[in-house]
Order: C-alpha cells, then sequence, then structure tokens
C-alpha cells in the first residue's frame, strides 16, 4: 500500500530513532524541515548561483578527444581532430553545472603536426583571453602526441595567474570506453576552480592534475599515458580538486619570458643517443639552421668519446649543445660524464629531450650566452 506524503514522513522518524538504537547510535534533534527536504529556492537564488559559475573558455585545437573511428570497438585506430568545439561541449552537459563555458576553436589537427608558428598563434590566443575580466580560466582541448610541448611552452610565456588546463584523450569519442568526457569535465572543473590558480598550466587527464611542465607521456595504448617521475599535484574526483603538491619552477608571472614578445622561434634539433652513431645527424641538423642540438644522450646525458670532437666544433661554430637523456627519470648532472664547464656545453637538468627543446627555443630568443642558459635551465 502506498503511503500518503505525510504518512510516510510520520514513520521515517520512528524508524529513524529505532535504527539509531540498533545501532547504538547517539541521537541528534531533527527537525520537521530535515524530514521534509530543503526549502525551495527563493527568489533570484537561481540566478545569483549562476552568476557565481566561473567562467572558462574552452580552445579546441584538435586530436584525440576530437577523433572518431569506424566502429566503437575501435580504441587505438581512428581519425583525430573530427569533431568541432561545439560538439565537444554538448556532449558533456554536465559541464553547464560546473562553470559557463564557451568554445574556441584554433585549430583542427593531429597534434604532431604542431609547429612553432602554431604554439606562438595558440599562446598568444591564451594570452589575450587570460587578459579578460570576464574569463576566469581556460581549457585546451590537444592531442597527446605533443600536448607536454604545448604545456611546457604556454607554461613559460603566458604571463598569468589564471588557470590554463591541457586536457587530452587517449580514445576516440566513438569508443565504447571513451576518456575524453570525463577528462574534459574534470579539466573545466580544475580550470574554474579557485585553488588552481598560480600553480603554472596543468594537464587533466585519468583524474589527475599534473604539473604541464613535468608530465609526460610514457604509454600509447593505454588511458593511464602520462606520468611525472615528481608525481602529480592532485587529482580530481566527483568534481572536486584535491591538491598535494605545488611547482616551485619559474613560470606565469614569474617568468622572464612573455608571447607578447615573441614572434618566432629559433629552430632546435634533437639527436637520440645509442650504440655505433654517426655525426651526420648532428652536423645535417646544423646545415639545417639549427641554432641548438639536444643531445638525448644514454644514461647521463652521456655522449660517446668518438663524437666529442663533432660536438666540439659544433659548438666552436655557435650552435649550443644541450646534454639531455634518453632515461625516463632522474636528471643530467652537470660536469659528469662530460666536462661541460671545459668544453661550453649545457645541461637540461630534469627536463626530457622534446621539453629541453623547447625551453632552449624559448631561452634563445633572449640570450646565446652559455651561461645564462644553464641558469635558465636551472630555474625553469
Amino acid at each position: 500500500m502506498q503511503l500518503a506524503p505525510s504518512a510516510s514522513r510520520s514513520r521515517a522518524l520512528p524508524m529513524a530513532i529505532a535504527l539509531a538504537f540498533g545501532l547504538g547510535l547517539p541521537l541528534a534533534p531533527v527537525s520537521g524541515s530535515a524530514l521534509e527536504g530543503p526549502a525551495p529556492a527563493k527568489p533570484g537564488e537561481a540566478t545569483a548561483a549562476a552568476a557565481a559559475k566561473p567562467r572558462v573558455v574552452i580552445v579546441a585545437t584538435g586530436g584525440t578527444i576530437a577523433g572518431a573511428g569506424a566502429d566503437a570497438a575501435n580504441s587505438a585506430t581512428y581519425q583525430a581532430a573530427k569533431v568541432p568545439v561545439d560538439k565537444l561541449i554538448a556532449a558533456v552537459p554536465a559541464i553547464a553545472q560546473i562553470a559557463e563555458v564557451r568554445g574556441e576553436q584554433a585549430f583542427q589537427i593531429a597534434s604532431e603536426s604542431f609547429t612553432n608558428a602554431q604554439l606562438i598563434q595558440l599562446a598568444k590566443q591564451v594570452s589575450a583571453l587570460v587578459k579578460r575580466d570576464d574569463v576566469d580560466g581556460v581549457v585546451i582541448t590537444h592531442g597527446t602526441d605533443t600536448v607536454e610541448e604545448t604545456a611546457y611552452f604556454l607554461d613559460l610565456v603566458v604571463k598569468t595567474d589564471k588557470p590554463i588546463v591541457m586536457v587530452a584523450s587517449m580514445r576516440p569519442s566513438t569508443a565504447i570506453s571513451a576518456d575524453g568526457a570525463l577528462n574534459l569535465l574534470d579539466a573545466v572543473v580544475v580550470a574554474g576552480a579557485k585553488d588552481s590558480r598560480a600553480k603554472g598550466v596543468l594537464l587533466t587527464m585519468n583524474d589527475e592534475i599534473q604539473a604541464g611542465r613535468d608530465s609526460t607521456k610514457r604509454v600509447n595504448i593505454k588511458p593511464s599515458a602520462f606520468f611525472s617521475q615528481w608525481g602529480p599535484l592532485g587529482m580530481v574526483v566527483e568534481g572536486k580538486t584535491y591538491w598535494f603538491r605545488a611547482p616551485v619552477k619559474r613560470h606565469g608571472t614569474t617568468s622572464e619570458f612573455d608571447i607578447e614578445t615573441i614572434d618566432s622561434l629559433p629552430d632546435v634539433a634533437i639527436v637520440y643517443g645509442s650504440g655505433n652513431m654517426h655525426p651526420e645527424p648532428y652536423t645535417s641538423a646544423v646545415a639545417g639552421g639549427a641554432k641548438a642540438i639536444i643531445h638525448a644522450g644514454t644514461g647521463n646525458g652521456s655522449v660517446a668519446g668518438y663524437l666529442v670532437d663533432t660536438l666540439k666544433d659544433i659548438r666552436s661554430k655557435g650552435v649550443q649543445i644541450i646534454r639531455s637523456s634518453r632515461v625516463g627519470d632522474g636528471f643530467v648532472l652537470r660536469n659528469a660524464e662530460q666536462p661541460d664547464d671545459k668544453y661550453d656545453w649545457v645541461v637540461a637538468h630534469d627536463l626530457n629531450p622534446q621539453k629541453a627543446k623547447i625551453l632552449a627555443a624559448v631561452a634563445l630568443t633572449k640570450t646565446q650566452d652559455t651561461k645564462e642558459l644553464q641558469r635558465i635551465f636551472w630555474e625553469y
């Protein structure tokens, strides 16, 4: 028999009391309003709540998060950069409960096709957005292949304390277990959270909040693709941010670099270390116009003995030599393995080769002095 609402409420209180006694729990006074549920909103309260929502702009660049496969079972075979930003937002209606969101389509490409020109264009667009009073945070959808480079570039050159959050996915939106929708929702949560301010550019994927400077893609076929050897900054759980550490390297408003003064970047090459190497990759990079070479060496950025003279000669011609490591974790020690002071080389510290390439390109817009470059690699 279905009880009338008043009868249900009259029975609910004795049942709750009996349950509390049975469990040995202390009783607290229960008001009638608590049994009847929350009071209806007063006139104007809904409008005030909507006005209090953070204002977030989603800048779309393409990538897997905007990808589509021929079949729902395709999680690794698909075409990237197919879904425009308005459809990305519409596919996650819960976003409207978190923030006032609008979208801008910057590019519609797979991220392996990003060039320096597009990095600069995107940074200028984001810089203009964060200067606006009606923007509280920015989310950038991006392909996973080079999102770590874009995140670090923005971290260096966009001078703001407002949250800038990169987001990507490892599976297209058409896959059975697509990860893009939740990643995008989490990114909007982070971009709209006041406690996200002044933490640099962030990457939100797989429930984790990573520092854009530190995170790197280590797995190419699972949603848990991004890691930092120093650990995530925090997590997003059910629409709430939880923080556990903060970045200490220079970024944002503390950076000496500014995208408003950068219109082009010098060419920087990466040469990957291995056994039985040849000098031609280095000399060809110089012939192609590289102003610096990132040596992705073995171990502690090691350089094979038979290549040392080649790198010394390249440095004597004004091209910077920066020792990084192909190893995933750790950092390169200066004057260990090679006498960097003697050869006038730079070490990349804990930056992997692709991030060292970004910092070198940005730093070279300001200085060619090796000691200054080394200071920059320590501080950023």
